[in-house]
């Protein structure tokens, strides 16, 4: 499938295709991937521009940074760069990887990897789709994981079983999906959350990480009916829990229970 028709309705085209030709000049792969791929068939427009190269991610950032005149920001740890366009746009950049975790919770190893590997390691199917943005192959739609089932289906799917043992942060992206979208997370999946909740798994989250997806609850349309799905979950009983430590947890669950 090819979707280069709907790409080219989006404000950001001249950017897409600019990396592309950036990347096809190095002898790379580039992918828009995410957020932008998924809204194309939701019928939104997202400006948040990600991109995964096959090959060398940080090489590609500098080398398209200095075409477009943008300013550039290295995270050599985790392979991925951040630009800022004249205009005040923003592209995100990273290398095709894979990751593992030590422990749960943790901070993720990284490890370069293809595109297949790099959708892998993301926290939902519907966030799973690529197009390629290489000349030739523009528009082309990478979808290993039945991301457009589950879009049409209006599900919210994890890849694997360990998703949330990795990345306890999942179980609440996985509500603001769900009542972003009006999409429902799939029995499975709310099963794998509740076992997540049983085993205390958001007790191992620091303050900060969890104050960083309150403020993100709050950001989204409807904040009360994510709070009230997080609470039925079980996931917030455990945050209060661990909020008594961390101020700034608490003052956004009190701003937040405001809100309801």
């Amino acid at each position: 499938m090819n979707i280069g028709g709907l790409l080219q309705r989006l404000s950001v085209i001249p950017v897409l295709r600019d990396a592309g030709v950036c990347a096809e000049e190095m002898g790379l792969s580039a992918y828009a991937v995410g957020g932008l791929v998924r809204d194309l068939f939701l019928h939104r427009e997202t400006l948040d521009v990600d991109v995964v190269i096959e090959g060398d991610g940080l090489a590609f950032a500098s080398s398209f940074a200095a075409d477009q005149g943008a300013r550039l920001t290295l995270y050599k740890r985790f392979k991925t760069a951040h630009l800022v366009l004249p205009g005040d746009f923003k592209v995100d950049v990273a290398t095709a990887r894979t990751e593992t975790y030590d422990r749960p919770a943790a901070l993720p190893v990284v490890r370069p990897g293809s595109i297949r590997e790099d959708l892998f390691r993301r926290d939902f199917s519907i966030n799973t789709l690529a197009a390629c943005l290489n000349p030739g192959r523009f528009g082309d739609l990478f979808d290993p994981f039945g991301a457009m089932d589950d879009i049409r289906d209006g599900w919210i799917r994890v890849l694997h079983d360990g998703s949330f043992i990795d990345d306890p942060t999942r179980m609440f992206r996985a509500v603001r999906f769900e009542k972003r979208f009006d999409f429902r997370i799939q029995d499975a999946t709310e099963l794998l959350v509740r076992d997540a909740v049983s085993a205390g798994l958001v007790g191992m989250l620091s303050g900060y990480r969890i104050a960083s997806e309150l403020r993100l609850v709050l950001r989204e349309g409807n904040p009360p009916s994510i709070v009230r799905r997080l609470e039925e979950l079980g996931v917030l009983s455990l945050v209060r829990k661990k909020g008594k430590r961390y101020r700034e947890v608490m003052r956004l669950l009190r701003k937040i229970d405001e809100e309801k």
